[in-house]
């Protein structure tokens, strides 16, 4: 007997925070019945992987192919 899993595609945006940069990157949250739901695609997860090392060593150019990229800067502390 298999078990068929549905399967459901949300998209989301993620913040990455590194330094003083912030990214908003689309995602896709891969939804099951399973009890690791949700989860992103590997796919996904190394694009996230790929802009949080981008904007650890100050590459903005290579983090905005993914997404929005934003400076942050404090107002407090």
């Amino acid at each position: 007997m298999q078990l068929i899993a549905i399967m459901n595609k949300q998209s989301r945006k993620k913040l990455i925070h590194e330094g003083r940069y912030l990214a908003e990157i689309e995602v896709e949250l891969l939804v099951t019945d399973d009890e690791w739901s949700p989860y992103l695609s590997m796919e996904d997860a190394y694009k996230l992987d790929d802009v949080r090392a981008a904007l650890k060593n100050e590459d903005t150019a290579t983090a905005a192919r993914y997404g929005r990229v934003f400076s942050v800067t404090p107002i407090a502390g």
